[in-house]
């Protein structure tokens, strides 16, 4: 079983584009890169698969120096017709394996242009750091993240309800419908091979084996790049003591009731970040663009997929009796999986978003998100309740230079036009959760008005 992603309508204009440069997928492991690749060659009258934590696929770039021997070779093992070069997919898989394949990839665009070059792996960051010369500006990079909401609908089949999420504005007719969808998404999470066993089996219990195997596969991949016992002792304390922390931003110093350093405890949590597995979210005190991250500053934690994180804490059997999600584990939930929805869209790029805290001393305003439109920082509320109770977000209105908010929350598609208790007139978009990968088309329409 393989699943449609999003991301396949990018791969199909990069083999278009006559200034096709070789392209890297970035991921984490377990997000389906190699399945991705698997269906876009399809679309290729040759391809060729090769997997360079193989030896012997790893030869052929061991045993060359240039990329014309290193081909000609490979297609002489492979039995293809260098005259096919054009018509051919080259994938490379697991590249981190090969510093100096991925060296060489600069290579494939300025003297093999016309053959089309893929790569992926897992934890690539650390490999391209043993890179003397990487090959920067020779190379794309895609960006693939677990499965999201629009996603899922695809996978389980659901094509009525993906339709209705589609349209614009949704209409108030599907609200229930998306809103039980999205309870069960939001429980299990957007790992392919969950989604996939979910399908088939449609029981949490039957989850169990998958999400072990796939926790334990990240420890013990990120171990690899640990420098000492030390760090690998303290990446496990972390994975093991993060997801209970994930209702606060966090200090590194003592880090989950431990004795470990701020230094020690920050440069494992800038592994796991490599790795993909868990960012470290920093909050921002800008009320317009650029957003400039304020490191200085406690930063929260986000996990590669929520999914994970329930099943880590334990709370699944829980949500699924929950008939609204919003309070779940301390309220932080939603919040962490809406994240995740904007991450899933961010493929061209690497950018994490952010959250708004006050500059002022002695204040604890603190906005979800915030979402740069044009000129416009605008301030993110996710949460349910009446909107008087938005008191970050009505701190952050009343200093803001443009009057819009946006609230995502558990009710319909909603538009109002209130004031912040200081008397600052001011709009808000409420947003249903299953929404989150639509921020951007809604916030569009509604600064221009049209909603």
């Amino acid at each position: 079983m393989s699943f449609k992603r999003h991301v396949f309508s990018h791969l199909e204009n990069w083999k278009l584009d006559k200034e096709r440069k070789p392209l890297i997928i970035r991921g984490a492991r377990q997000v389906g890169k190699t399945t991705l690749i698997k269906q876009f060659s399809e679309l290729y009258p040759y391809s060729i698969f090769m997997n360079l934590e193989k030896e012997s696929d790893r030869s052929f770039f061991n045993d060359f120096d240039d990329v014309q021997s290193i081909i000609e070779t490979i297609f002489l093992t492979k039995n293809l017709k260098i005259e096919h070069l054009g018509d051919t997919l080259l994938f490379l898989d697991e590249i981190q394996e090969s510093p100096k394949a991925i060296k060489l990839l600069r290579y494939f665009y300025e003297e093999l242009p016309q053959l089309h070059v893929v790569a992926a792996g897992s934890l690539l960051e650390f490999a391209m750091k043993k890179v003397s010369s990487f090959p920067v500006g020779r190379v794309q990079f895609l960006y693939l993240h677990p499965m999201n909401f629009p996603e899922y609908l695809k996978a389980i089949g659901q094509d009525a309800a993906l339709e209705q999420l589609n349209q614009f504005p949704v209409k108030a007719v599907a609200h229930k419908v998306l809103m039980g969808l999205f309870h069960r998404y939001a429980i299990i999470g957007g790992m392919p091979e969950v989604v996939k066993t979910d399908i088939e089996k449609n029981n949490l219990a039957n989850l169990t084996s998958t999400y072990e195997s796939i926790w334990g596969t990240y420890k013990n991949d990120i171990e690899k790049y640990t420098s000492n016992d030390t760090e690998r002792k303290i990446i496990k304390h972390i994975m093991n003591a993060a997801p209970l922390e994930l209702d606060q931003r966090i200090k590194f110093q003592g880090f989950g009731n431990s004795n470990y350093k701020s230094r020690e405890i920050g440069e494992c949590f800038r592994i796991l970040d490599d790795a993909r597995v868990i960012k470290l979210i920093y909050p921002t005190t800008d009320l317009k663009p650029p957003v400039q991250y304020d490191l200085k500053k406690s930063p929260r934690l986000q996990f590669l997929d929520s999914g994970l994180v329930n099943y880590a804490l334990g709370i699944q059997g829980q949500l699924l009796k929950m008939e609204d999600l919003s309070p779940a584990f301390k309220g932080v939930l939603i919040p962490h999986l809406v994240t995740q929805e904007l991450l899933s869209i961010q493929n061209i790029t690497d950018h994490k978003p952010n959250f708004w805290v006050r500059g002022k001393r002695q204040s604890s305003a603190e906005v979800d998100l915030v979402y740069t439109f044009e000129d416009k920082l605008i301030p993110i509320e996710i949460k349910s309740g009446a909107t008087g109770s938005l008191r970050s977000l009505h701190q952050f209105v009343d200093v803001a230079e443009h009057h819009y908010a946006i609230r995502i929350y558990g009710g319909k598609l909603l538009t109002e036009e209130t004031t912040t208790p200081n008397g600052k007139p001011y709009r808000l978009l409420n947003l249903p959760y299953y929404l989150g990968t639509k921020i951007g088309d809604y916030a569009q329409q509604f600064i221009e008005g049209k909603i």
